[in-house]
Parts: C-alpha cells; structure tokens; sequence
C-alpha cells in the first residue's frame, strides 16, 4: 500500500462516484483494440497507451482483462513516478461486491506474498551491492585481455584457439547474466544508470540490443512458460513443449518435423543454433526494423572492438568464424542454465493464475553453491522477479 495507489484519483474522482465495472465486463475488453486492466482495484484503458508504454506494448497486453497489481509493482521500481501516467487512464473502479482478484485466484495467497515481500522490503534484501557488480563486470574484462594475450604470446593455431575460444565465450555468457540484471533495473536506485550500464554492457560488451533484450524478457516474466506469451517457449514449430502443445499438434496433424524424436535432434538445434543464428538474425533486423539506432551503434562498437583485436591473427574470415564459434559455445551454456526453468516446469496456455503462484509452478530450484551461483550468474537469487 503506498501513495502511488491514489495517484489516478483527481479531482473528477471526488467531483462523481467512479463508475464501477463487474469482473465479467472487464475480462471482456482483452483485445489489442481494446485492451482494460486492473491495479489496486481501479480500471485503466490502457488501449490507446500501450503504444508508448517503454516496456512494449505486449507486456502490458499480456495482463488486459486481468488484475495487474503485483507485476506492475513487480515491473516498476518508482512506483509513484510510474503512478502519475495512470491517471489519464482511469475509467473506473471494481464494483464493491466483486473481489480484487480475477478468475477465482486465491486471496490468502496473494496477501501472504505482499506480506512476504514488504517483509523482504524491511530486511533490505532488494539493496543491491555495487562493489560486487563491478567486480563480475571486472572478471568479465580481465577475461577478454587474457584471450587476447593468449592469441598474442601464444599465435593463432588450433590449441591456442580452442582455449582462447573458451575463454571467450564464458565472457559472453557472464556480461549475458550480468546485463540481466542492470536490464531489470535491479543494480542503481536510478533508473537512468541501469538504462545507460544495460546498453553498455548488452551492446558494447555483447554486440546485442537493449531494447530487443527488454521486449523479450518483460514478457516471458509477465507471463512465465504461457504458450503465446512467453517468447522464451516459442519454438517455431521446432519442438512440442509441455503437456498441452503436442496435443494441439496432434489435433490439427501438424508435422512440421519427426517431434517423436524431438529429444534426439534437440542437442543438435536448440543449443547450437539459438543464440549464432536464431537470436542474431532477431537483434541485428530488430534494431532496423525498429529503427533503434543507439542500439545499432552500441553493437556497432563490440564488432569493431572485436575485429580490430582478432583481425591481425586471424584475418577477417577467420575472425567471422572465431566469433560464432564463441557464438556456438556461449549458446551451449545459455540453453542449458536458462532451459532448467522452461523445459522441466509447468508450460500450458494461460492458466490466469497469480503473479506469486505462476512464478514458483515456472521456477525451478537451483542448489546453492558457489560454482552454481557464477555458472547460473546467480539467477538462483533474483528476488526482485518478484
């Protein structure tokens, strides 16, 4: 509860009653042309909006017709900055006699995990330690000197690439985690100075965008393993997942490939193809398409710095197929950590369950220790998912 609550009640509020709305009339408007949510029991037309909202359009889509209550809290660090763009959405309140949760959800649960949270609020659990983000962003570095030294004192054959290449790309995979976490706006109480070290990080030390990051991660936390709504279990028709999809398939007889053998052709799809083809041929034509071009420059300055170290080694081919085998290894160690919480959990359409409850049926548990905490880049202890 705090002042951010009020903020879409003005002076028309205490002017007129709001009009109040049943569940069953709000569920219906759940259209990308008509589009209503919920937060602390008032209604917002976030039709019009939803264009400019700066976590894209579909994230906030995702929850139209719903109660989005705790992932707007979620989402938002300035929960009274952010509030002030509510007001000129508001259209009305929940009728007194419906509850503030949609679809049945359970209450208790909802007000145990707000207790939960302010509990971990009070313990400064969500205080981030900037010594050790600069520390991971240092090793990170440190990292690419000593590849470059290797190439450098050692030449450019096969063993000396190999180690080199290894090297590499546990690089990439650690400024992945570590971008992570400035993209959730977890590190700075400014959110200027986790934008600004996201795009550093991101761009210049990965080659990637910002903005393709953030279109997709909101979504797959806003709506974990939802068929449709998490990109991060859209497979294009590659693999069949959960318990639900290859049902479908098989009621429509769709056989875009042998999925029956799925597991077998898996290791050589998923981890070698997602992040040197799939995921480059996304960020590079998203950046243009979008026209998102400080990203573009951003990427720009990782392939320049890049061809520049490794071009007098190994030429300009050679560099190319250096940088997508530390591509191919990189996608090894991202598939494997990140599919831990897709491929064994919970993968349906739209249960409409609650934030708290959806969160824990698509997380899975990771033991602590300290090689998993820096292979997993310390996913195991993102609180502020939640």
């Amino acid at each position: 509860m705090g002042k951010w609550e009020n903020q879409g009640e003005g002076a028309t509020e205490r002017e007129a009653p709001l009009p109040t709305f049943r569940w069953e009339e709000i569920q219906k408007h759940n259209v990308r042309t008509d589009q209503w949510l919920v937060i602390n029991r008032k209604i917002y037309n976030i039709t019009k909006w939803a264009n400019r909202h700066p976590g894209g359009r579909r994230v906030i889509g995702h929850y139209a017709g719903e109660d989005a209550t705790d992932p707007f809290r979620a989402f938002h660090r300035d929960l009274d900055f952010v509030g002030k763009f509510l007001k000129p959405l508001l259209v009305g309140e929940l009728a007194p006699e419906e509850s503030s949760q949609d679809r049945g959800k359970n209450s208790q649960i909802i007000e145990d995990f707000r207790i939960l949270r302010k509990t971990a609020e009070d313990m400064n659990l969500f205080k981030s330690n900037h010594l050790f983000f600069l520390l991971i962003l240092a090793h990170v570095i440190v990292m690419e000197i000593i590849a470059w030294l290797i190439v450098f004192y050692f030449g450019n054959d096969w063993i000396t690439t190999m180690i080199a290449s290894v090297i590499l790309a546990t690089c990439q995979i650690q400024a992945g985690w570590l971008q992570h976490d400035f993209g959730h706006l977890s590190v700075y109480k400014k959110s200027q100075w986790n934008h600004l070290a996201h795009q550093f990080v991101i761009g210049h030390m990965k080659g990637a965008s910002s903005d393709w990051w953030n279109h997709r991660h909101f979504q797959h936390h806003a709506k974990t393993n939802v068929f449709r709504k998490d990109p991060d279990v859209n497979t294009l028709h590659t693999f069949v997942l959960g318990e639900w999809q290859p049902v479908e398939y098989g009621k429509k007889k769709l056989k875009y490939l042998p999925y029956n053998h799925q597991h077998q052709y898996f290791f050589l799809i998923g981890p070698a193809l997602l992040i040197p083809v799939y995921f480059q041929y996304q960020i590079i034509m998203s950046m243009i398409v979008y026209k998102k071009w400080a990203d573009l420059a951003w990427a720009i300055s990782y392939y320049v710095r890049f061809f520049i170290t490794f071009v007098p080694y190994y030429g300009f081919l050679g560099s190319i197929l250096l940088l997508t085998f530390v591509r191919f290894l990189e996608s090894h160690w991202f598939v494997w950590v990140t599919q831990m919480n897709h491929i064994v959990m919970d993968i349906n359409e739209d249960p409409y369950r609650d934030w708290f409850s959806n969160q824990l049926a698509t997380t899975c548990n990771v033991e602590q220790s300290a090689f998993n905490d820096w292979f997993s880049g310390h996913l195991n202890f993102q609180i502020e998912h939640q």
